[in-house]
């Protein structure tokens, strides 16, 4: 599939802009909402289903629930086990896999135009009659929990995950999708199931198409597959709120390894908030533009005390997380940290060029078209502006939404947003060799 695939795309434009495609939405008679994108220079299709219930809706007690039943889901129903799943989808050159998120969870296929009813029969009986069979839960099971051994193993996930857990206290954000090993030896077969019944509902849930596919053959396809998949009332969870940062709270995990891997950070926003397109051009400046920030030119270029620096805001449903992370010798980690500070300073107090600026602006603007140059990065696109409610519209509308960004508005996402004096700061490394300072 991948040699045909490359061979296509030789001979197939290096872009495939919003103008070429035919993007819209209907809502299937079982609630469901279909978004189709009809691009006719390959002959495959990408399409994904995505639910509205990813590890936010873990009950605390049960955590890694929403991505364990995500995950079952391509491993048996009652009409075909995992292996001839595999292959009937292998047997034509597609792909099928399913995955949790922390906002949702996605099944995912890739298949050729002349195989599209192969793969949609399959992915109707996926979602309309899993079995969750218990040698199957048993097998992901140890499977996930190899993963969480794996990652804390990788001194970067360490800093990571220990990141997110003091920064979002009880909300689901602090925990990793996979859950914890104490919490998947609790989920029975009876959990996953009434978690599949409550959220893997049609009005929770959204399919996009794109590809040698109309809206019209899209809907005929997909109606009497899935007619049987019936709508109820989804009842989602309170969630609490994240803690309030009053101060610096450092967290130092003691590992014996040269590298210090540290991030530094506190809450951000969410995908909604209007200020996202001003945010995406400050973090661009400061650390998320590569070579060319603030960040990197000073403390990787200038300095020499790292080979990689980056700042980001991880907009999701909910606020998610501002962070700058690095990883430099035990012994920079505190020459490192003094620099982040003083840029993030330089930053609030001098805001920005208006060469900064139109350099920003022209690589957000310039690099927006790559992001839909392909039927899979289409697909992701798509359902991104689906989830986030940006509307069929936003790829016309970005260059806009970034163009009208001003200094002024870079200045004021940045004192509004950056917060330089109440922070978390996660260091891990040799603790005897880093000696962090108590306070910055």
């Amino acid at each position: 599939m991948l040699t045909f695939l490359t061979c296509l795309g030789a001979m197939a434009p290096t872009s495939l802009t919003w103008a070429e495609s035919s993007t819209r939405k209907t809502i299937l008679s079982n609630g469901i909402n279909l978004i189709v994108s009809e691009r006719n220079q390959l002959p495959t299709i990408h399409l994904q289903v995505l639910i509205r219930a990813g590890s936010t809706f873990d009950p605390p007690n049960l955590l890694g629930l929403a991505n364990l039943t995500a995950e079952l889901l391509t491993q048996g129903t009652t009409q075909r086990d995992a292996t001839q799943i595999n292959r009937e989808i292998e047997s034509v050159g597609g792909s099928l896999s399913a995955s949790g998120e922390s906002d949702y969870a996605a099944l995912s296929l890739s298949i050729l135009k002349k195989d599209l009813p192969l793969g949609l029969s399959i992915l109707s009986d996926i979602l309309l009659n899993p079995l969750f069979a218990p040698q199957e839960i048993e097998r992901k099971v140890m499977e996930l929990k190899a993963r969480l051994k794996r990652m804390d193993e990788e001194p970067r996930q360490v800093a990571q995950l220990a990141f997110y857990q003091k920064l979002f206290g009880t909300h689901p954000y602090a925990h990793p999708t996979e859950g914890s090993p104490t919490t998947l030896s609790s989920i029975t077969r009876e959990d996953i199931i009434r978690f599949f019944q409550a959220y893997y509902r049609p009005n929770n849930a959204f399919i996009v198409m794109v590809g040698q596919v109309s809206l019209e053959e899209g809907t005929r396809l997909l109606e009497p597959l899935f007619k049987e998949w019936k709508s109820a009332p989804v009842v989602r969870p309170a969630l609490s709120q994240p803690p309030i940062l009053t101060g610096q709270l450092i967290e130092k995990i003691d590992r014996p390894i040269t590298q210090a891997n540290i991030i530094w950070g506190h809450l951000g926003i969410a995908r909604s908030n209007p200020d996202f397109y001003a945010l995406q051009v400050m973090n661009y400046i400061l650390g998320g533009g590569g070579f060319v920030s603030r960040l990197v030119d000073n403390i990787r270029d200038n300095l020499g005390l790292t080979y990689g620096i980056y700042s980001l805001f991880d907009a999701r449903v909910y606020p998610g997380s501002f962070q700058i992370a690095v990883e430099t010798k035990n012994q920079n980690a505190n020459q490192a940290l003094a620099e982040i500070l003083k840029e993030l300073n330089k930053f609030l107090e001098k805001g920005i060029s208006p060469t900064e600026l139109s350099e920003a602006k022209a690589y957000l603007t310039g690099s927006f078209p790559l992001r839909m140059d392909t039927n899979a990065k289409m697909v992701r696109l798509l359902a991104g502006m689906e989830l986030y409610g940006l509307g069929l519209d936003f790829p016309e509308k970005y260059q806009k939404l970034i163009n009208q960004v001003t200094t002024e508005d870079v200045l004021r996402v940045a004192r509004t947003y950056l917060k330089p004096e109440k922070f978390l700061l996660v260091v891990v490394g040799d603790q005897k060799e880093i000696q962090l300072k108590e306070s910055w």
